[in-house]
């Protein structure tokens, strides 16, 4: 039977444990680590400090932002991923090719994310890029959001043969906005009737095959004069219009699109009653403390039961595996080669 898992997320200083963190992760609050850049050296040392934080505790939810292109924080030891923009090259011309691309690479990264002890990283993107945001562009399958769907859930598709869990962001849509949510608030003011016709798509047609959603820090005042991670409405909509049943993460409280919800303990409380599962806080000790304290007695169901669900692969013997070979060839010569547009 699944056990309750505390609902803050927090992010760690370097790349080994210190005791001050050690005894932060004790607090029964702490549910889940997730790692940046500044934790890693390569695979093997991520591989030692997943153990290391196992043993501490066996339960945590440890989690990466491993997408690909400009945002992949392991980078040695594993392979270089292309941005999700490059995977889809092509789709016009040979849609086939490029769904098994994005098949390959949701599971080629599923594999490599495993075996280096890691439970999910937050991806796929499901924004439709709307041509204007600079913080999601070619993080984004496609402009077109029937494009989006299906190679979203082809990548969807490949972390699941993995064995590696699917959190689709930012919903409802962060791609028409060209404001930056970790620097401002971005506004969208569409309708809802355009908001469903595009950046809703992917998320209506993926629902019931993701396991994790990240609700974008954004405020849309056409539906809730709230920014989506905080309001009920937007997450109310995912669960009873969409159907979704998984466990909704909150983008990290930190951002400065998360300070209209007030300190960072209010930020938290705001979050988890609007309806997200487990609230991500990063880069700020002060505010994590904060959080932690504020988050007394509270634990969820649905994020503990995202924790790896196979024997996991090893990291030393995944270049025996054909499959692996061959997409890892691929997906370097990818990555390595410029746009073709």
């Amino acid at each position: 039977m699944t056990q309750p898992l505390g609902p803050v997320m927090l992010d760690l200083e370097g790349p080994s444990l210190k005791r001050a963190e050690r005894e932060m992760l004790q607090h029964p609050e702490v549910g889940g680590v997730i790692l940046f850049a500044r934790n890693i050296e390569d695979a093997h040392q991520v591989q030692a400090l997943c153990a290391c934080l196992r043993r501490l505790r066996p339960d945590l939810l440890l989690a990466i932002d491993q997408e690909g292109g400009r945002v992949q924080r392991l980078r040695e030891g594993v392979t270089r991923l292309p941005s999700m923009r490059r995977l889809a090259e092509g789709y016009d011309e040979d849609p086939q090719a490029a769904l098994q691309r994005c098949q390959d690479a949701g599971w080629l990264l599923g594999m490599e994310m495993a075996a280096c002890g890691l439970d999910l990283s937050f991806a796929p993107v499901l924004d439709v890029d709307g041509g204007t945001s600079t913080v999601i562009g070619d993080r984004s399958f496609s402009r077109d959001p029937q494009a989006v769907a299906l190679l979203g859930g082809a990548f969807i598709t490949g972390l699941h043969e993995a064995g590696m869990v699917a959190v689709g962001k930012h919903f409802p849509g962060h791609g028409g906005v060209a404001a930056d949510s970790h620097i401002e608030l971005p506004i969208d003011s569409r309708s809802l009737d355009e908001l469903r016709q595009r950046d809703l798509f992917p998320f209506a047609e993926l629902a019931s095959h993701l396991d994790g959603v990240m609700p974008a820090h954004v405020i849309y005042p056409a539906f809730d004069e709230r920014p989506a991670g905080f309001s009920p409405n937007w997450l109310g909509f995912l669960r009873e219009d969409l159907g979704f049943r998984g466990a909704i993460f909150s983008d990290d409280l930190s951002m400065a699109g998360a300070t209209v919800a007030g300190d960072p303990g209010s930020r938290a409380l705001a979050a988890l009653n609007a309806g997200c599962d487990m609230v991500l806080v990063c880069n700020d000790r002060e505010a994590a403390q904060a959080v932690v304290a504020a988050c007394a007695g509270r634990s969820s169901k649905r994020h503990a039961k995202l924790r790896y669900a196979r024997a996991r692969p090893n990291l030393d013997t995944l270049p025996a595996l054909s499959r692996w070979r061959r997409v890892h060839a691929r997906l370097e010569a990818l990555a390595d080669t410029p746009p073709t547009t």
